[in-house]
């Protein structure tokens, strides 16, 4: 029999808003700053769904680059800046609506940047208080851990295998699916590429959709299909 679905998980960048390719643009030049050359579609396609954190640490480790100390802290301003007029995916409001299950965001965002481009354009209180950035709480552990899922989980008192999940990130769908999760795809944000859906399913998602309005017909089936 199917497990029955009883928790519906939503990333927020590039899922809800369609902030990654905001914040590749940053952080693209950013770099060329500091003498790394990496064009906001490349940047996109290689770490979206990653914690700038975690970017600069992997940039360093590839080209030995000495990246200044305020380096984060200038990016992070600038994305504060230009992520305060950021559009929602489109659809996303209509799907909310037919989505008849509990529901929360997990994120690799901080709590303050998800309010912040979710609160004006009338999705925050839509989740409110079940907004979980993957960096406080739990473990603390950002996403490809999938610990911000499992802690969804427990929050809600359901089994991984209850919850399905949709994220548009390589990082993020194998978080989802390491946790245990059902995870959809999604490919319908300016910085999706050729091959996206492809690299989504690779990494764990058991089918991929490029319309928000198509997920409530997803979900349903799959409330019905064992996976």
């Amino acid at each position: 029999m199917p497990t029955p679905l009883a928790l519906a998980i939503f990333d927020c960048d590039g899922v809800l808003v369609d902030s990654e390719i905001v914040a590749a643009h940053v952080e693209s030049e950013k770099f060329l700053e500091i003498g790394y050359e990496i064009s906001p579609e490349e940047l996109a396609h290689r770490f979206a769904g990653l914690t700038l954190k975690r970017i600069v640490e992997i940039v360093r480790q590839e080209t030995g680059l000495a990246v200044p100390e305020d380096f984060e802290a200038r990016v992070e301003a600038e994305n504060d800046i230009r992520l305060k007029a950021v559009a929602p995916i489109a659809g996303v409001e209509a799907m909310l609506d037919e989505i008849d299950l509990p529901r929360c965001i997990c994120s690799n965002s901080s709590s303050a940047r998800l309010e912040m481009m979710l609160r004006p354009i009338g999705i925050w209180d839509r989740f409110r208080p079940y907004v979980f950035p993957a960096r406080e709480v739990g473990t603390g552990k950002g996403k490809p851990a999938p610990d911000v899922f499992i802690h969804a989980c427990k929050e809600f008192g359901v089994e991984t295998r209850q919850a399905v999940v949709i994220e548009d990130s390589v990082h993020g769908v194998a978080a989802a699916a390491a946790a245990g999760c059902r995870v959809v795809g999604f490919t319908g944000a300016s910085h999706s590429y050729p091959g996206h859906a492809e690299a989504l399913e690779e990494a764990g998602a058991e089918t991929v959709i490029s319309r928000m309005g198509d997920y409530p017909a997803v979900v349903a089936a799959l409330a019905e299909w064992r996976g």
